[in-house]
């Protein structure tokens, strides 16, 4: 049986122009790029040309770009070092940070660490029922000794996007450091900084068809940026150990080619997506969109179907060719109700409902007997009089 797969917000697949162009790093011109001869110069070429396209994206310097393992170190990078060098330079060393309670859980997680660890403050701003934050409450969040305020551009399993250009410009109004967790938003929605106006940016190649364990954060070069890895000082000092010359050539070119398909993608998936949602919302009784229903990922839709349980809708659509998932692929292991949901103001028991589908950016035929399995599928496990 064939499966088509929907869970594109947790991984892609690897495209095939992006193996091409890391092959000649893997087995030909595999030098150490801080190597001095003909193999790790070449690498050493590859490296800065790729960082140099990424930039060009981002509309960023090429100095900006710092090649990491994925979006979970770039948030960690960001977050950790972005405001632990704000409180080196404080008589306390401690100071404030912002966010929201629906981030991924790398940037949840570090602003935990910053609190246990660190003595710092943290105010996780509130969210409406779509999952969005407006830009009155992030301005009433801010202090004096605010470090950094971090916000997901779009939300990993609702797919709320937020107006990340109003928020950066409140909080640029009080000259405070604003990243943009841009990880799911890439490839659907603008990067540029020069529209959105962040001081840093997170991204991850494995959602962009580069191979997993690729990411870049952008950080704008007059942000003080404490390394949390250190040794012989690559990436200009903020990123030490030898660096993933293929992996690096692979995100450029995985970006490159999501952000001149951005338009027409986005465009085209929308149009399959509402589709889909009215499909699943005028023949599943119990069906609830969950998420902004205007402002969302072309590529995101997500539900509720309250007298099931998610994992069992999921495994009935698994048993009809059709895989996705009830929600972020980062919490590994956990069996509790979605935090991004109960934040909307959905109870713990419906949280424990949802099912989100995760479209690919080349989706181009409609969902109609996706829907029907959905159906299908929750009818198979309905509790009974529901």
């Amino acid at each position: 049986m064939s499966m088509l797969y929907l869970d594109n917000a947790a991984t892609t697949r690897v495209r095939p122009e992006v193996l091409d162009a890391m092959m000649p790093y893997l087995t030909r011109w595999y030098g150490n790029p801080s190597s001095h001869h003909t193999v790790g110069e070449a690498a050493a070429d590859a490296l800065a040309d790729a960082r140099r396209r990424v930039a060009r994206v981002l509309a960023l310097r090429a100095g900006d770009i710092v090649f990491t393992s994925g979006g979970t170190e770039a948030d960690n990078l960001a977050i950790k070092g972005i405001a632990i060098a704000a409180a080196m330079r404080r008589e306390d060393r401690r100071a404030h940070v912002v966010t929201t309670p629906i981030e991924h859980e790398s940037v949840l997680e570090s602003v935990d660490y910053l609190e246990r660890v660190h003595g710092f403050a943290a105010t996780r701003v509130p969210v409406d029922e779509h999952a969005r934050v407006t830009t009155d409450a992030v301005a009433l969040s801010l202090r004096d000794d605010t470090a950094l305020v971090s916000i997901g551009y779009a939300n990993n399993e609702v797919g709320t996007v937020q107006d990340a250009a109003a928020l950066a410009a409140v909080v640029r109004d009080r000259r405070i450091p604003f990243h943009l967790d841009a990880v799911q938003a890439a490839g659907w929605l603008t990067l540029s900084a020069d529209e959105l106006g962040y001081d840093a940016i997170s991204l991850a190649g494995h959602k962009l068809g580069a191979p997993k364990g690729t990411g870049v954060l952008g950080v704008r070069g007059r942000i003080p940026l404490e390394p949390l890895l250190h040794g012989g000082g690559q990436e200009r000092g903020r990123r030490s150990g030898t660096e993933d010359v293929a992996g690096a050539v692979g995100f450029a070119t995985a970006l490159e080619l999501a952000e001149a398909e951005r338009d027409e993608a986005s465009a085209r998936v929308s149009v399959i997506r509402d589709r889909f949602i009215a499909r699943v919302l005028e023949r599943v009784p119990s069906a609830r969109l969950t998420g902004d229903p205007v402002h969302r990922l072309a590529g995101t839709a997500s539900f509720t179907f309250a007298g099931t349980s998610g994992e069992a809708v999921l495994l009935e659509l698994e048993r009809r060719g059709i895989v996705s998932s009830s929600g972020s692929a980062c919490a590994a292991g956990s069996d509790e109700p979605s935090h991004v949901l109960v934040a909307m103001g959905i109870t713990p028991e419906v949280a424990q409902t949802a099912v989100r589908f995760t479209f690919p950016r080349r989706l181009d035929a409609p969902l109609d007997a996706v829907a029907d399995a959905v159906e299908a599928s929750v009818a198979a496990v309905c509790e009974p009089g529901r």
